[in-house]
C-alpha cells in the first residue's frame, strides 16, 4: 500500500530518471512483424469523468428509493430514478435527457472494471487509467494521448496531436501527481498534451505577445532555442530529449503562423451554437472545452480530451452531498454532451471520431473498493440509515463495475456490452472489461496495434501492459 507522499516521489524520480533516456525505438514484437489493423478513427475524444462517476446515478441505474429521513442505506442503489433513452429498453438516469436521446448512436460497456489499487488515490486510478500501468514504474510513461502522437503522428502537420482541455496543473490538490501522467512520459515533449486549462482563453495561447510585430517575436524565438540548447541543465538529459523539447517549441512556433489557430478561437462560432455548448460561468468550462474539441478535430487534432477537472472534494469525488453535486453535474454534462455528438454527425465526422466518455472508477454508498478490499473508507457517511439530505449519494469509491459509453469510430449503433450486478455489490458479471483490454479496444479502433512496443534501453516497453490488451471486437460494426 502507497501513500500519497510515497507516490509522489517514485514517480518524481521516475519522470527525472527518464529524462536521461535515449530515444525510444520501435522494437519488435517476439520477433515477429507488427501488424496494425485496419482505423476505423482518424480521432478521438475523451470526455474525462474526473474523480469517480457513480456509474448507478449516471449511465447504469439500478433499484432506486428517494431521500427520506430513516432510510436504510441498503435499500438504495441509485439516488435518481431511470428515465427511457432512444434505444429500446435501455434506461438511463434522469437529468440526462438529451444525451438520452443520442444515446441510439453509441456502445454502452456496463463492465468495465479497474484493479484494487490496496490504497485507493484518484492519482494513482488516473494514472493507472490514461497510461495502462500501475504507478511507481521505473520510467515516466506515457499517456494514452502520446501514443496515438507519437504512433500515428500529426492528422495536419501544424496542429497539435494530442490536446488537454480543462484541467489545471497549477494551485490544486494533487496537481503533481496530474503532471505525472499527463505527459509523453518517455516519448519526449514533441508528443506531450497542448495543455489548454480554460479552453475561453485558447485562442491567447496561438498568439504572440500582445502588441509584439512578428519579426520581432520570430528574433526572441531565436535567441530563446541558443539558450534552451546551451542551458547546463543539458548534462541531466539525453541529446534526444533536448532536441524533442526543440522540436516541441519548433511546433508550437509554426502554429502561430497558421490559419488554423482560429480553431483554438471558440467566438468565431455562431452565438446560438456557443450557446448550445455553454452552461454558463464556471460550471460551462467543460462544455466550452466540448466546442473547442469539436473544432480541434475539424482542423486536424488527433486526440484531444475534455474534463470536468479533478479537484479532491469536487465535482465527481462526490464524498459530501453526493446526490446535490451529481445533480448539477448532470446539467454540467448533458446537453454539451449531446450536442457534440450532434454537431460531429451534422458534419460528417462522428463515423471517424471516437467520443469516449470515462472515468476513473465508480462509486457506491456502502462499500469501498470491491468486495474483500482492504481500502481505507474516505467517506463519512453513515452505511446503515440515512438521517440528513447531504448523506444521500454515492460517497465511496467502487472499483467493480462501472461504465464507459463510446459514440462513433466504428462502434456499433445502440449497442450494449457487458453487465453488472442488479442488486449490491454491483459487480461486472458479464464480459469484464479491464482497463488493459479497454485500452486495446480504443487503440484498435484508431488502428494502432496493442502490442506495439518501443524499446527503451534494450527494455520492451507495450502500448498495452506487456502487449496483452485484447480489444472488445464485439461492440465494433
Amino acid at each position: 500500500m502507497q501513500n500519497r507522499r510515497e507516490l509522489l516521489k517514485s514517480l518524481a524520480a521516475a519522470a527525472a530518471a527518464t529524462l536521461a533516456l535515449p530515444e525510444p525505438r520501435a522494437g519488435a514484437n517476439a520477433g515477429t512483424p507488427l501488424v496494425h489493423p485496419a482505423a476505423r478513427a482518424d480521432a478521438i475524444i475523451v470526455l474525462w469523468m474526473a474523480g469517480g462517476m457513480a456509474a448507478p446515478d449516471t449511465f447504469n441505474p439500478k433499484k432506486y428509493k428517494p431521500f427520506a429521513p430513516g432510510l436504510a442505506v441498503a435499500d438504495v442503489i441509485s439516488t435518481f430514478p431511470a428515465i427511457p433513452t432512444a434505444i429500446d429498453g435501455v434506461q438511463i438516469c434522469a437529468g440526462l435527457p438529451e444525451i438520452a436521446r443520442v444515446l441510439d448512436r453509441a456502445t454502452l460497456i456496463h463492465s468495465h472494471v479497474q484493479p484494487d489499487l490496496g490504497s485507493i488515490l484518484h492519482s494513482r486510478h488516473q494514472y493507472h487509467w490514461h497510461t495502462g500501468y500501475i504507478p511507481p514504474q521505473t520510467v515516466a510513461c506515457p499517456h494514452l494521448g502520446a501514443w496515438m502522437s507519437r504512433v500515428l503522428g500529426p492528422r495536419n502537420p501544424v496542429m497539435p496531436a494530442f490536446v488537454n482541455i480543462g484541467q489545471r496543473l497549477e494551485g490544486i490538490g494533487e496537481n503533481e501527481e496530474i503532471k505525472a501522467f499527463t505527459t509523453a512520459g518517455f516519448f519526449g515533449s514533441e508528443f506531450g498534451p497542448m495543455n489548454l486549462p480554460y479552453p475561453e482563453q485558447a485562442a491567447i495561447a496561438v498568439q504572440p505577445p500582445q502588441g509584439m510585430d512578428p519579426g520581432r517575436f520570430a528574433s526572441r524565438y531565436e535567441h530563446f532555442k541558443k539558450i534552451v540548447a546551451a542551458s547546463p541543465n543539458r548534462q541531466f538529459t539525453s541529446d534526444y530529449h533536448q532536441e524533442s523539447m526543440l522540436r516541441s517549441f519548433e511546433n508550437a512556433h509554426r502554429l502561430l503562423g497558421a490559419k488554423e489557430r482560429d480553431a483554438f478561437d471558440i467566438t468565431q462560432e455562431p452565438k446560438d451554437v456557443q450557446a448550445q455548448y455553454d452552461m454558463g460561468g464556471e460550471a460551462g468550462r467543460f462544455g466550452r472545452g466540448c466546442l473547442l474539441a469539436r473544432r480541434l478535430v475539424e482542423n486536424g487534432a488527433r486526440y484531444v480530451e475534455v474534463t470536468t477537472e479533478y479537484i479532491p472534494f469536487v465535482h465527481w469525488d462526490t464524498h459530501d452531498r453526493g446526490h446535490e453535486t451529481v445533480a448539477k453535474l448532470h446539467t454540467m454534462i448533458d446537453r454539451p454532451i449531446a450536442t457534440l455528438i450532434r454537431d460531429l454527425e451534422a458534419r460528417g465526422l462522428l463515423e471517424r471520431t471516437l467520443v469516449v466518455i470515462a472515468s476513473e472508477f465508480s462509486r457506491d454508498m456502502i462499500m469501498e473498493g470491491q468486495p474483500g478490499s482492504k481500502a481505507n473508507d474516505q467517506a463519512n457517511s453513515p452505511k446503515d440509515f440515512l438521517q440528513q439530505p447531504n448523506h444521500y449519494g454515492q460517497h465511496r469509491h467502487f472499483t467493480g463495475g462501472s461504465t464507459v459509453v463510446l459514440f462513433g469510430g466504428g462502434a456499433k449503433k445502440g449497442f450494449v456490452y457487458g453487465r453488472t450486478a442488479d442488486e449490491r455489490p454491483c459487480m461486472a458479471i458479464e464480459n469484464p472489461v479491464t482497463i488493459t483490454d479497454l485500452h486495446a479496444t480504443l487503440f484498435t479502433a484508431m488502428g494502432v496495434s496493442p502490442k506495439t512496443v518501443y524499446d527503451i534501453e534494450g527494455r520492451p516497453f507495450y502500448a498495452t501492459e506487456d502487449g496483452k490488451g485484447k480489444p472488445v471486437e464485439t461492440i465494433f460494426s
